[in-house]
């Protein structure tokens, strides 16, 4: 996009941005209003539906008073009962048959506790699914959906949950009886090795739902799963650089550098949820540590695909350097941050989603409030779209002495929604990038010669051969000197108050300012030594007064005029 495009378009912008500033403040206010309008209609709404509510025919329930919603909000709610050891409350999660009594109830909850401590699994959190119609494509029946299994000799027995409507009743999810009654056969698998050597305490103290022991053998898991894969990661890290000629510039080595930590986090972790899918310990601890053990997952994939950016955008932008492609070297600067962003935001919504924060109903949230949101961040959008120009059309780059406005200092960054420049007073200026673009741009860095115009003045007793020499002088000592661009010009311009003007106009070749300084000072003072050669001076201000003797008095009477004669018909007057 060439310059005079970017001018054109913001020519054209202008009026238009002026005209929805100066409406902004009205068009705000009714905005607000609409939006508390609607709000007000959705809870009107909203409650039109609950239970006893005026207008309905047969009261509905629309939220589920056990959290059964979705088949990862029962495993939750489910394994939660057994950690509170509210095996009343956990009974809810079960498919039981009606008419039994509360004790009853609560056995079924414990015996489906200890099945799942002794052979059983649930999915992990993260895979488990939080759409309340389940995975539609898995499949099995539309309503159900797998949440664990039990190991057995045959192989391993699904859990299977199952979505219940009635009416009256929002649908939930309940584990379905069939897979409690093949539950019952687990018996059969291998019972878990005989713990009577290791302290009673340990197993009888409870911490968190679980015993103290079963935590234990978790966090031991964890450790010897991370240490591994570091130490694994570490000594490949070592033969490949013993097998690698010059390590600190070969890519491949510098590429397993950076990715291998990551790769070591996020490998452990995947361990972690199949080792705990195996092992004979409360599903309470294991389904905890599971669950946010899925962050750390998180952490370690961004932290691999962030490293991954890093590196991609050296080695691009040490080809762009190389192939003097400044402006693709600064749109990779833009991407690098990009999508860094998004990558972030990606990541904090997936945490969000791990501790249990419903996103979903967030972002719905924002579609009601979207608009009032758009008109409210225009300054960001102007900023965005702001730093979008400068990294197209190119006015300035990092490192570039400039004027932006009434600011002068050199660009230190060029971010998303402002840039930063550095003062002579070495002072940070931070100028949001939409005002950044629509401000006029003087840059001093790209440059590609520097211009030498100096106005010389003579004293008035310079004679014209001594200015005919001194011009001949300047002519010859501008035109022998290989830094002056060819095209020179010196004349004699003009008879001043003080002095008698020289102008030198000429451009010298320099490659940046403190070059050109050095140059444009070798030639003053050889032009200094050219005027005096030539017997000249330079001139500085100066004023002649000339002082008049008075008139003595008998001469002012002599030189007074003459009355006139009233007999003459003419009129005498003063001498001349």
């Amino acid at each position: 996009m060439s310059s005079d495009l970017v001018t054109n378009l913001v020519s054209k912008v202008e009026p238009l941005r002026a005209s929805f500033r100066s409406q902004s403040r009205g068009i705000s206010a009714w905005m607000v209003v609409a939006c508390f309008a609607l709000l007000f209609s959705e809870m009107l709404f909203a409650q039109s539906l609950l239970p006893g509510s005026a207008g309905a025919g047969e009261p509905i329930s629309t939220v589920d008073p056990f959290s059964r919603e979705t088949p990862r909000s029962l495993a939750t709610q489910m394994v939660n009962a057994f950690a509170s050891g509210d095996y009343a409350r956990a009974a809810h999660y079960i498919e039981l048959a009606p008419g039994l009594s509360s004790e009853r109830r609560a056995k079924s909850a414990i015996r489906l506790q200890q099945q799942l401590d002794r052979r059983g699994a649930l999915q992990p959190f993260v895979a488990l699914s939080n759409d309340p119609a389940g995975v539609i494509d898995d499949g099995l029946p539309i309503d159900q959906e797998r949440i664990g299994g039990f190991r057995t000799l045959t192989g391993e027995l699904p859990l299977i949950a199952r979505r219940v409507s009635r009416p009256g009743d929002a649908p939930y999810w309940v584990v379905s009886a069939a897979s409690l009654a093949a539950a019952k056969n687990v018996s059969d698998a291998p019972t878990p090795g005989d713990k009577r050597w290791l302290p009673t305490p340990l197993w009888e103290l409870s911490f968190a739902g679980a015993p103290v022991m079963d935590w234990l053998i978790l966090v031991a898991l964890v450790m010897g799963l991370f240490f591994g894969m570091r130490l694994f990661f570490y000594l490949l890290l070592r033969i490949i650089r013993l097998w690698t000629h010059n390590p600190d510039t070969h890519r491949g080595f510098q590429f397993a550098e950076a990715a291998f930590p990551p790769l070591g986090l996020y490998l452990a972790v995947i361990g972690l949820f199949y080792a705990t899918q195996q092992m004979q310990v409360a599903i309470v601890a294991r389904q905890v540590l599971v669950r946010y053990a899925g962050i750390v997952g998180w952490f370690a994939f961004v932290w691999f695909l962030w490293r991954l950016i890093d590196m991609g955008a050296e080695i691009w932008s040490g080809r762009m350097a190389r192939a003097d492609r400044r402006r693709a070297l600064a749109a990779l600067v833009f991407a690098r941050r990009s999508a860094k962003t998004a990558l972030v935001m990606i990541a904090f919504v997936a945490v969000l989603d791990t501790i249990g924060i419903n996103v979903t109903t967030g972002i719905a949230a924002l579609g009601l409030g979207g608009l009032a949101i758009a008109l409210g961040a225009q300054k960001s959008i102007e900023n965005l779209v702001g730093s979008l120009a400068v990294i197209i059309d190119q006015p300035v780059r990092v490192g570039d002495f400039c004027k932006v406005g009434d600011v002068l200092g050199t660009v230190e960054d060029i971010g998303m929604r402002s840039s930063q420049l550095r003062t002579n007073a070495r002072t940070v200026v931070t100028i949001p990038n939409g005002d950044f673009s629509s401000k006029q741009i003087e840059n001093y860095s790209s440059r590609d010669r520097f211009l030498l115009d100096p106005k010389i003045g003579l004293t008035y007793d310079t004679s014209v051969a001594q200015m005919r020499a001194v011009l001949a002088a300047i002519r010859t000592l501008l035109n022998d000197d290989p830094n002056v661009i060819d095209g020179a010009r010196v004349h004699f311009v003009r008879y001043s108050e003080s002095s008698l003007d020289i102008e030198v106009f000429a451009y010298i070749r320099a490659c940046d300012y403190e070059q050109f300084l050095g140059m444009r000072e070798e030639l003053l003072l050889t032009i200094m030594e050219t005027i005096a050669n030539a017997d000249a001076s330079i001139a500085f201000p100066t004023r002649t007064i000339v002082m008049k003797t008075p008139c003595p008095v008998e001469l002012q009477s002599q030189l007074a005029p003459k009355a006139p004669d009233d007999s003459s018909d003419v009129a005498i007057g003063p001498a001349v």
